[in-house]
């Protein structure tokens, strides 16, 4: 079932929200009455095709429909979703809520809200169980913390639901327990906005100097592990109790003016744009986002790998597109289809193709499919047995380039009671790009040698090579490297 996603504004934010929707499958509307909208939102699209799917490892789903309303009711008629991204204006808030609700009552409506409380949003609405805070984080089409925060008046099924929309699109819904102005996150960055303001207008540091602190230092520990669990760790041994120790009485200590604001004048608007203008107006803002938004895939894919803080969301939204993909194929009607993949920005090379250690990679992901198939996946492994693969020959017949979808499939040559053969193919659509031979021994890991299969995984192997044994045999199978095509 094809979903929609009514988007109102189409600012930084409302764009950010539209991008991550449609690039999610949904299809989107959005309401803006900017006539720039279409090319400012055409640019955050482009920014974000090109980012948010090197952070997958599985195929993106087809990207949905965009269609700009001419109202904010067309907008949201036969929206599954509402979301909110107009001014920070609680009167023009109020007034949105009401056309959205005129022609979609029943449906959730979350604001991208920085500071307003649900109960402030909900008041005069026709039905304010619906309206919830869901306040994202630019770029919304890669960050994944979205700031959930109902209200006494909210239903907790649907807020479970909302929650469960925001995980489909690959977000990380952190339901606020008690709703506060600014909710969690923002009175921190207030609070260190306020903080660098004073060292700014007191000269003791610039712009510059102060992002330098944070993107060099703390800010990299926080990315990573947060607050409570960075301070736990500075305790050393003895924790988090040694830590507030030491250094809870600094709380009493003049270190900070965090209570008392610099006054907001033209001349510390003038000092601090002054500054940000000679820090960075090198780059215009589309490239400050090209900027950010490579070093942040970067970050983001290492924090994948050790599957720690916001790469663990994106290993369980791989997961859970993987548990969408469709089933192999009954035995004995071809070879398995196995893997499906994608050409991600990072499979590449210089002359834009698919690289030959993807092909491996693509591969891998085929046999290791095919593991799991026979019973001998993690759990068996786990279990201190395991196959190594002994030999491999590709052979590329065709390219494949970035964005192309690839099936794998497993055709079995041959097994016994120690070894597997096999034959891979890499398909984009009908077409063979490359096939890999691998020949694959059955290891005792703690022995380091050879050793025969458990009777289960044996007698499922053995079923595939009968099943298989009609199949028409490759011609590539069994070439040497530089062999003469047939």
């Amino acid at each position: 079932m094809t979903r929609k996603a009514g988007i109102i504004g189409g600012g930084v934010i409302g764009g950010g929200w539209a991008a991550r929707f449609l690039l999610s499958g949904w299809d989107v509307a959005i309401f803006d009455p900017d006539p720039e909208a279409p090319r400012k939102i055409g640019e955050v699209l482009t920014n974000a095709r090109a980012a948010l799917p090197a952070l997958a490892d599985v195929p993106m789903p087809p990207e949905g429909r965009l269609t700009f309303a001419a109202s904010v009711a067309e907008a949201v008629e036969g929206a599954h979703y509402v979301q909110e991204s107009v001014s920070e204006r609680l009167e023009l808030k109020h007034a949105v809520y009401a056309q959205i609700q005129a022609a979609a009552p029943n449906t959730l409506l979350g604001s991208s809200t920085s500071g307003f409380k649900p109960s402030e949003l909900q008041q005069g609405a026709v039905n304010p169980a619906q309206i919830f805070v869901a306040h994202p984080f630019n770029p919304v089409y890669l960050l994944p913390l979205a700031e959930v925060v109902p209200s006494p008046r909210n239903d907790a099924q649907s807020i479970e639901t909302a929650k469960e929309i925001l995980r489909d699109i690959g977000m990380f819904p952190l339901h606020v327990r008690k709703e506060i102005d600014a909710h969690i996150a923002d009175r921190f960055l207030e609070a260190v906005w306020r903080e660098a303001l004073w060292l700014v207008k007191d000269g003791i540091a610039t712009t510059e100097e102060i992002d330098e602190a944070i993107r060099m230092g703390f800010g990299l520990r926080w990315g990573q592990m947060g607050l409570f669990e960075t301070y736990r760790i500075a305790g050393g041994e003895a924790g988090m109790k040694h830590f507030m120790a030491q250094f809870g009485p600094c709380l009493t200590w003049p270190w900070t003016k965090l209570m008392d604001v610099p006054e907001f004048n033209d001349a510390l608007v003038d000092l601090i744009a002054g500054q940000s203008d000679a820090q960075s107006g090198a780059y215009s803002i589309r490239e400050l986002e090209r900027i950010r938004d490579q070093n942040l895939i970067g970050f983001l894919r290492v924090l994948k790998q050790r599957d720690w803080g916001a790469g663990k969301v994106l290993r369980d939204h791989d997961a859970r597109r993987r548990a969408a993909e469709p089933a192999p194929t009954p035995e004995g009607a071809g070879p398995l289809v196995l893997a499906h993949m994608q050409v991600l920005p990072g499979w590449i090379d210089y002359n834009g193709h698919m690289t030959e250690s993807q092909y491996l990679f693509a591969s891998s992901e085929a046999s290791n499919a095919f593991l799991d198939y026979v019973g001998a996946g993690m759990d068996y492994v786990a279990g201190g047995r395991s196959y190594y693969t002994a030999e491999s020959h590709i052979m590329h017949r065709g390219e494949a380039k970035l964005g192309d979808r690839l099936t794998g499939t497993v055709q079995v040559l041959g097994a016994d009671e120690k070894r597997m053969h096999l034959f891979i193919r890499i398909l984009r659509g009908e077409t063979e790009v490359a096939s890999i031979e691998q020949v694959l021994l059955h290891v005792d890991m703690a022995a380091g040698k050879t050793c025969p299969a458990a009777p289960e995984v044996l007698d499922r192997l053995l079923a595939l090579v009968q099943a298989h044994a009609d199949l028409p045999r490759p011609a590539a199978a069994g070439r040497h490297v530089g062999q003469k095509q047939r």
